[in-house]
């Protein structure tokens, strides 16, 4: 799914979108990768990557709470997507084969047209991804005095009773504003293709789908980490298949940060780079525990924290093993057995290990509680 890497700056992560329910389940196609190449002073690579490391998290940590309230949203494009056992399990195989063919395409195809078409696809769910997330920092800054006037677009097939809602789209003047700065901040991309628009985007995207992704239960996340482990691990050290579409694959699907950021400015091209599906597949994950945190009942967030923990010391980890050995390293490697083994631990040590695995929720819950909570309320009824 991923790997760290030392050299030229490449294109790092091929999340590709298929819309912002299939943010996941693109997530791998092609790589997550952190790519860089050393330059005389270590302050450029230190702040690089600890830039990088911070953008990660944003999303992780924001995404993870307003993860817990999009189920109750009534638009049913802000609805979250449920990933089951199932589709966890035939995720790597799918992600597999649509690397491979992104690798067939390459080879084939030009790869100047490739991009452009792949550069207008993603400007337009860039623009829908970033409105997204601005708005609730809208809602908050939106001046009381202008009128907020609600608009609805609806899109039916057929009439009478036997009418069917396609689309049913609610939204106010709040998000036409947010909309016309992200058709702006899509605009500054595609004309310049400059590494802060790049990173706004990335951020957008990330955060979508940590917030709109939903994992059933643990059992199913960790079916969904284990089988990307190895698919990221086969990639990286068994092909050359990931590291040639990550050099071909021009889009907004990473986050990069300029390791000469100090010497030339907002100009600098020497990048750092860490792909989207670093960040949302293990921040599915952690979401997920923070709404079985919730659903507990308690004042803590201790699984929650425990997995961010978890997540920093895997992500550090994997810097660190990459300029150690100076090769590339699938950076799933180290963060799925942080992320899955920590949140474990702390569990066995509170005796709730049952409880975290028997916790589920579906996407008629806005408010998921455990499995056995669930069916004593049917009982009950």
């Amino acid at each position: 799914m991923a790997d760290v890497e030392q050299g030229s700056a490449l294109p790092s992560d091929a999340l590709s979108l298929d819309g912002l329910n299939a943010t996941v389940s693109n997530g791998t196609d092609s790589v997550n990768a952190t790519a860089a190449k050393f330059v005389s002073s270590p302050e450029g690579p230190a702040l690089a990557y600890g830039s990088l490391v911070f953008m990660a998290l944003l999303p992780i940590f924001f995404g993870a709470l307003r993860s817990i309230s999009c189920a109750k949203s009534k638009n049913s494009a802000d609805m979250p997507e449920t990933i089951t056992s199932r589709d966890a399990a035939r995720f790597p195989i799918i992600a597999s084969c649509t690397l491979f063919g992104l690798y067939l395409f390459f080879k084939v195809f030009s790869q100047e047209y490739i991009n452009l078409l792949l550069s207008m696809y993603f400007f337009v769910l860039g623009i829908l991804a970033l409105s997204h997330t601005m708005s609730p920092f809208m809602s908050r800054v939106f001046p009381v005095n202008l009128p907020n006037r609600q608009y609805q677009l609806l899109f039916t097939q057929g009439s009478g009773e036997g009418r069917e809602e396609i689309v049913n789209y609610e939204f106010d003047t709040k998000d036409l504003v947010c909309l016309c700065i992200s058709t702006v901040v899509g605009i500054w991309y595609v004309l310049t293709k400059h590494w802060v628009a790049n990173n706004l985007f990335g951020l957008a995207f990330a955060l979508n789908g940590v917030e709109l992704l939903h994992l059933n239960n643990v059992s199913t996340g960790c079916i969904l980490l284990g089988g990307l482990f190895v698919y990221d691990v086969f990639w990286v050290f068994g092909t050359n298949v990931m590291v040639t579409v990550a050099k071909s694959f021009e889009a907004p699907i990473k986050l990069v940060f300029p390791q000469d950021l100090l010497e030339k400015g907002l100009e600098a091209n020497n990048f750092a780079m860490l792909g989207l599906g670093d960040i949302v597949i293990p921040g599915i994950f952690i979401a997920l525990l923070l709404r079985f945190d919730v659903s507990l009942r308690k004042d803590s967030r201790t699984y929650f924290y425990t997995s961010f923990l978890a997540y920093i010391f895997g992500l550090g980890l994997t810097i660190f093993v990459m300029h150690t050995f100076k090769h590339a390293q699938p950076a799933l490697l180290y963060l799925v057995p942080a992320c899955i083994g920590f949140p474990v631990v702390v569990a066995l040590v509170k005796g709730e290990l049952t409880e975290m695995f028997r916790y589920e929720e579906s996407l008629s819950e806005a408010d998921p509680v455990p499995k056995d909570e669930a069916e004593a309320e049917k009982k009950e009824q």
